[in-house]
């Protein structure tokens, strides 16, 4: 039974690949800042954008769980608007929370993963990387990500760890509210329109990107590393 990190854990996709990789045996510690609702076999605050919220967070999930094996870099969030609109302090915070987070914790978790030999990490991108309009600053963020999930293979493959992305396509969680608004639609209509245009008729749930993650992160995906996977109901990459 390893030890399981899941970043912005406590709702969405992040709340599905929690349960997921509890229901797989491991023990799963739920970061967030916002943990109303979390479940996890620990649950601890934290803010992925700050240096020592991380450090904090992770003594912690190590006080109460032992040493990750497996880090799961879900905090993320986007702020739609004209690229003509978006004020500096709207993209350093898209920015932060969804590239630098997954600076941190990896930065921070690395020497622990090449002391044991073995190590998962996967960080969820998005097709958003692909170009999102009116989305610049997390466009920027996801392809950056990655890019830094290829590089992060090449480093610490040699040690056991393998570092690999999953990038969810449309999928139903509170963002989607946000975006059907940005659409002048409702959330049903979003949903249906959506769905209707994907070649598999449907639209993805959590459930989706957590049978991705499960993948990655067991012990028989050794051989898979630096690579981002489309869960979108679609061929994209």
């Amino acid at each position: 039974m390893s030890v399981a990190v899941v970043t912005g854990g406590a709702r969405g996709i992040g709340a599905g690949v929690a349960k997921r990789l509890r229901a797989d045996g491991h023990r799963v510690a739920v970061l967030d800042v916002d943990t109303a609702g979390a479940e996890g076999d620990a649950v601890v605050h934290c803010d992925v954008a700050d240096e020592e919220s991380v450090a904090t967070a992770f003594d912690t999930v190590v006080a109460e769980l032992g040493e990750p094996a497996i880090v799961v870099n879900n905090a993320g969030f986007a702020r739609d608007q004209p690229l003509t609109d978006m004020s500096l302090s709207d993209w350093d915070a898209v920015v932060d929370v969804c590239l630098r987070g997954a600076f941190l914790t990896t930065r921070l978790v690395a020497p622990f993963m090449k002391a044991a030999g073995f190590g998962r990490i996967v960080n969820i991108s998005s097709t958003s990387a692909l170009g999102d309009p009116e989305r610049v600053q997390y466009v920027s963020a996801k392809s950056g990500l990655n890019g830094f999930t290829k590089a992060a293979a090449l480093e610490l493959g040699p040690y056991g760890v393998t570092v690999n992305a999953v990038a969810p396509g449309f999928t139903v969680t509170n963002m989607t509210v946000r975006s059907a608004a940005r659409r002048g639609r409702t959330l049903e209509e979003h949903v249906r329109i959506t769905a209707e245009a994907s070649p598999v008729r449907r639209a993805g749930h959590p459930e989706d990107i957590a049978h991705a993650v499960s993948f990655f992160t067991s012990e028989g995906a050794g051989y898979v590393t630096g690579q981002v996977l489309y869960v979108a109901g679609a061929p994209l990459g």
